[in-house]
């Protein structure tokens, strides 16, 4: 049998033909484009599986509070912030790191303190993990030694649940905000939402006060700073760093 060689190499041609730079550059794009995009759905669908823990856990805060303020006829807060709250006439937000951060932006009040108090007491915990007393120290504050709130131990300082400080923090690791109705008035104003700015209009269900100020109709407030993990006291709530909140009353 005779072969010629020109029917060898165009056979050939057909079996090795290799990718030209441009499709391989093609197919990479691609990859990298789908690549983006499953981690955008995987962050997103994260994200949401996360707001609805953080949601799970404000709940059951505000039962532990409202609970605690069944049995005591007051709210899990040490002496000293019921002495400010009443000084003031006021609610007391526990800010903690999250609003000292805005402190000249927010404007004057007592907000700056972390949650780690309330979180003792409806805890019944009258030492810190790392040694010290709590307000609570002798169960002074929860003298019925009853357990209000069952949470997480992260076993640090920075990671969600509660921490070695007694911070209790989001599943982004942010501590929740928590404002009660220390003035007895049945509506909380809390230091960050009670802003004109950022709830005009009556954002999120909130009521505008005679005193200017925005109000929730109830008397204990709490929230996440959310995924961004950041707000801006100088937009409104449905705006950039605000608007992926977590909040107990919506």
């Amino acid at each position: 049998m005779v072969i010629y060689l020109k029917d060898v190499k165009y056979h050939t041609s057909l079996i090795s033909r290799a990718f030209t730079l441009v499709e391989l550059l093609t197919v990479i794009a691609i990859i990298g484009i789908l690549s983006a995009m499953l981690l955008a759905v995987f962050s997103s669908v994260t994200n949401s599986a996360k707001s609805a823990k953080a949601k799970m856990e404000m709940s059951s805060l505000v039962t532990a509070i409202q609970g605690y303020d069944g049995a005591y006829g007051r709210y899990p807060v040490s002496p000293a912030v019921q002495n400010l709250a009443n000084a003031a006439k006021s609610d007391f937000t526990y800010g903690g790191s999250l609003l000292a951060a805005y402190a000249t932006d927010i404007g004057p009040g007592n907000y700056t303190t972390d949650n780690s108090e309330v979180i003792a007491i409806l805890m019944d915990l009258t030492n810190y993990p790392g040694g010290g007393w709590t307000v609570n120290t002798n169960h002074q504050s929860n003298p019925l030694r009853t357990i209000y709130l069952n949470a997480h131990m992260s076993g640090d300082t920075n990671s969600p649940g509660v921490g070695m400080d007694l911070v209790y923090r989001d599943p982004w690791g942010n501590p929740y905000i928590i404002t009660m109705d220390l003035n007895f008035n049945e509506v909380c104003e809390d230091a960050f939402y009670k802003s004109a700015i950022v709830s005009a209009g009556g954002l999120n269900g909130l009521i505008l006060q005679p005193d200017g100020n925005y109000a929730y109709l109830g008397t204990v407030m709490v929230w996440s700073a959310g995924p961004n993990k950041t707000i801006d006291p100088d937009d409104p709530a449905t705006d950039h760093e605000n608007h992926d909140n977590v909040l107990s009353w919506k």
